[in-house]
């Protein structure tokens, strides 16, 4: 897979592919939430299971992402990958946010989760997906 230098040129193809990549990590992660809450939280406590379960989400969305860079034949601009990291970001946030709006689950308590200052890592996992495309995009493209 090449980064080519062309940088706006972006064709929708591009992401609908990658689109189809979210869809395994978003599987994953309800499968790590799901395992979170029924066998880590009840074995290490509620704030440990959070960080533990974020590490591992962490872990999975690197590589996944690194497996589908690195296999792929896809040819990526730059701003490709920048709106890959960002499509996979906003629908993740959007995904967070419409679970908990359907689970009767305040937006303060979602929002709640971004804070870092009270000790939430779960930032690192939107972060992790904005870059994760463009590092591995550049990484696997020589």
């Amino acid at each position: 897979m090449n980064v080519a230098l062309v940088p706006l040129a972006v064709r929708p193809g591009t992401l609908v592919a990658a689109l189809g990549i979210w869809l395994v990590m978003a599987v994953l992660a309800v499968g790590n939430g799901i395992v979170r809450e029924t066998v880590i939280v009840p074995r290490i406590g509620e704030y440990r299971g959070h960080v533990l379960s974020t590490a591992v989400l962490v872990c999975l969305i690197l590589a996944v992402s690194a497996t589908y860079f690195a296999i792929t034949d896809t040819t990526y601009t730059r701003t490709e990958l920048l709106l890959v990291g960002v499509g996979w970001t906003v629908l993740t946030v959007g995904f967070e946010f419409l679970v908990g709006h359907l689970e009767g689950t305040p937006v303060s308590v979602t929002l709640g989760q971004y804070d870092v200052t009270a000790g939430q890592v779960w930032i690192a996992v939107p972060l992790t997906l904005l870059a994760a495309p463009l590092l591995f995009g550049t990484v696997f493209s020589s």
